[in-house]
């Protein structure tokens, strides 16, 4: 399948045959248990991929997603639109889900937007929803936190601490970095097997010299040769990971930092478990709300950007430049699959003069322990600073000024 170009040489991919990867994990709703004793007490062992069981002390590693489906293989062979079940389209209406326990046969009902699991009000048994459903709440893969909270909080005071002079002093004053959180933010992985053209003008230097008019005046000349530069080339991309949260994605700086959060990329995806709410613990999360149609065009464009850097030591030659004149992204095929990533989150809701909400986030990525964040500024220590620097940058230059005009400089 190609894909037409629109007018940012960005494809369209409309809504092409799609082929579905079965992600269901065949467990039914309710039970997520020991697979040893069948008690639902299970939780993560420590920082590792480890599952273990609190009453029989059963350990079990959950499975990688790609390992399981397959999902790193086959880029090149990508034909049309692929996707797993959790990336299926989300039917908005159909949050609520009724889970029959099977320990004592109560029917309860979980918000998926807001859990996927609940606590039977009868037996007390964990009930979990562990399987594809259709309102797109359970994703296919979750990259489990490897960054405690401690070590996150510390990373966080760090950053803040940096930023103490410049800071607004009521932010100082109610600054708490222990009520950092824990989330598991909804992205989307892409594989793309694309094509890519590009048709330009690059130049190679040939001379370079310099005319001199009158005594203080000067020009520079360059003398080139000019070349038509093709590249047409194919490029296999695995994993881009793209937001598919509408709130975190609608980038307000009015209102708030949400790109703080999608500056913590990359993460390493290639260590997320086929998806086991058991990893999911005492952390939050938040639900998908956009589908691939919705993420596709912003996907398309990285996989333009992309193409372009993977070219940049091809055209080194061309010294004086390459100046691209077409642009042309054939796609292919792409493989689509639903992912949580661990993040820590700080945030802090700052009422503004005009009595506007500006809300400041500062996060810690979860694998890396990268942290990214905006503080609220003291503008008046802010302005007081730059006057000064910039009264200080004058005073030393007049003189200077002065000497090179006695000097005839």
């Amino acid at each position: 399948m190609t894909q037409s170009n629109d007018a940012d040489g960005v494809p369209n991919e409309g809504t092409p045959d799609a082929t579905i990867i079965d992600t269901t994990t065949g467990k039914a709703h309710g039970h997520d248990d020991c697979p040893q004793c069948g008690s639902t007490e299970v939780t993560r062992k420590g920082n590792t991929l480890s599952l273990i069981c609190q009453f029989c002390r059963y350990e079990w590693v959950g499975s990688k997603l790609e390992d399981t489906h397959g999902l790193g293989e086959g880029i090149d062979e990508l034909s049309g639109r692929v996707y797993t079940s959790g990336a299926a389209d989300i039917t908005s209406d159909e949050s609520l889900v009724t889970i029959k326990c099977t320990g004592c046969g109560s029917e309860v009902v979980v918000d998926t937007a807001h859990s996927l699991e609940s606590r039977c009000h009868w037996c007390r048994s964990i009930l979990s929803i562990n399987d594809k459903i259709p309102n797109g709440a359970v994703p296919d893969g979750v990259l489990p936190f490897s960054i405690s909270k401690d070590e996150a909080v510390r990373r966080i005071a760090t950053f803040v601490d940096k930023r103490q002079f410049f800071a607004l002093k009521k932010f100082k004053e109610e600054f708490t970095p222990a009520n950092v959180m824990g989330v598991y933010m909804p992205y989307m992985t892409v594989d793309g097997n694309v094509g890519a053209r590009f048709h330009g003008q690059g130049e190679v230097l040939t001379r370079r010299y310099t005319v001199q008019h009158g005594k203080n005046n000067s020009t520079t000349y360059y003398d080139a040769n000019v070349f038509d530069v093709v590249r047409d080339f194919d490029l296999h991309i695995d994993d881009l990971i793209v937001e598919s949260s509408a709130t975190r994605s609608n980038i307000d700086n009015r209102a708030n930092t949400n790109n703080i959060i999608n500056s913590l990329l990359p993460f390493d995806v290639k260590e997320m478990v086929a998806f086991d709410s058991n990893y999911l613990g005492d952390f939050s999360a938040e639900k998908r709300d956009l589908n691939i149609d919705d993420v596709a065009g912003r996907a398309h464009t990285q996989f333009l950007t992309m193409a372009r850097e993977s070219i940049r030591d091809d055209v080194a030659g061309y010294d004086r430049g390459v100046r691209w004149t077409h642009e042309q992204l054939t796609v292919h095929g792409s493989r689509w699959a639903s992912v949580f990533l661990p993040v820590w989150l700080y945030s802090y809701a700052q009422k503004m003069d005009d009595g506007q909400v500006m809300v400041h986030y500062i996060a810690v990525n979860g694998r890396t322990g990268a942290c990214m964040g905006s503080v609220p500024v003291n503008k008046r220590r802010l302005w007081g600073v730059t006057l000064a620097v910039s009264a200080a940058t004058a005073a030393i230059s007049w003189p200077l000024a002065i000497v090179a005009m006695a000097t005839g400089a």
